[in-house]
């Protein structure tokens, strides 16, 4: 089963949502805010994806952290600890495909091609 993480007042993650429906992609979708950030997932989205593309460096939380925090960020172990702080750091969505990819964002075309 594809799991979609996210926000779901996030537009990028309701244009998400909306796609997958669109083409028949059954999921399951995992709200940050609910049901907070499972542990044992982000260890491997950040083996997987690497922190560089997990942390969303343009988002209105990440700007709004201080700036020691925002230096502190420099490998997955850091990002990891900030990840589980502020979810909202994340870069969404990320999705769990039922074959087992993990990819960040939404990108139509790539996600055609995994289907």
């Amino acid at each position: 089963m594809t799991t979609l993480y996210g926000i779901p007042n996030c537009d990028t993650v309701k244009k998400a949502r909306a796609w997958l429906a669109e083409h028949g992609v059954e999921h399951r979708f995992h709200d940050f805010k609910k049901q907070g950030v499972p542990e044992v997932d982000l260890d491997r989205w950040l083996a997987a994806a690497g922190w560089e593309k997990l942390v969303n460096r343009k988002g209105t939380t990440w700007r709004g952290l201080d700036e020691a925090t925002r230096n502190a960020v420099v490998d997955n172990p850091t990002a990891r600890t900030l990840l589980l702080d502020h979810p909202s750091v994340i870069k969404r969505p990320v999705v769990a495909w039922a074959k087992g990819a993990i990819t960040v964002g939404f990108d139509a075309t790539d996600w055609q091609q995994r289907l």
